[in-house]
């Protein structure tokens, strides 16, 4: 599993012709992203916080404050779009459950032939030989059986349909005894807020090691890309390996 961070917040100036415009001025951290730096000013103009109404000068400290009072709606115009490679089609079928503050992009089976698939191989499986063996034997089984039905899809029918639609209904029949280990894909968009609900919610998962995998690895690119929207959680050690906490008195 590999997960890239594609697109963030970038400011325009925006901004700043409104200050401009009102004569007012706004203290913050030079070292902030775009990202935190759009929340707080989206949090500012709520107040109209700036200049002489400005109580809190640090950036850092004004989106602790905010976070801890539980106003995280400003936290919904920071949006983040993490590419999920490698993943499992169970995982992702999991994600795309997550609906509000996110939109979602996946590898499709219909258009992408899958004869080469790989498989994602789950943490659960440990170092069991014979479980292992199974496994990977079920999974070579199921894309023998891809293989065959390719070719043997074309014996049923479809002849009236041009090269793309008949394309899309063999792999369609393919497709269906692909297992749910099948490596995929996945463009995730989603706002500050959603991803901090998923992280607290999918993070320590005890049994699902893959989900736990997936969030320490979203938390470590979002929390180096704005880490002041991140920064009540943490990744813990247990006997399973890695997962995602966040501070008692932070809210979901």
């Amino acid at each position: 599993m590999k997960i890239y961070l594609i697109a963030a917040p970038c400011l325009t100036g925006g901004m700043q012709a409104f200050l401009d415009n009102r004569l007012e001025s706004w203290q913050y951290d030079e070292s902030a992203s775009d990202a935190e730096l759009l929340v707080e000013a989206a949090g500012r103009v709520c107040y109209m916080s700036f200049g002489e109404r400005q109580f809190r000068k640090r950036t850092g400290d004004y989106l602790a404050n905010i976070m801890a009072q539980g106003h995280d709606s400003v936290l919904e115009h920071a949006n983040f779009t993490l590419l999920a490679d490698g993943i499992s089609r169970a995982l992702s079928h999991q994600l795309v459950r997550h609906r509000a503050g996110f939109a979602y992009s996946q590898l499709s089976q219909q258009y992408h032939d899958e004869s080469g698939a790989a498989f994602v191989e789950p943490a659960g499986l440990g170092t069991n030989l014979d479980a292992q063996r199974l496994w990977r034997a079920a999974n070579a089984s199921a894309l023998e059986a891809y293989r065959a039905l390719l070719t043997e899809a074309n014996d049923l029918g479809g002849s009236t349909l041009d090269q793309k639609e008949r394309k899309r209904m063999l792999r369609s029949v393919a497709r269906s005894v692909l297992p749910n280990a099948t490596a995929t894909s996945l463009v995730v968009t989603g706002n500050a807020r959603a991803w901090r609900h998923v992280l607290a919610v999918r993070g320590c998962i005890a049994g699902d090691l893959e989900m736990r995998g997936y969030c320490v690895e979203v938390l470590r690119v979002l929390g180096g890309a704005a880490p002041a929207l991140f920064a009540d959680f943490y990744i813990e050690q247990d006997a399973h390996g890695e997962l995602v906490r966040q501070h008692a008195d932070a809210e979901v």
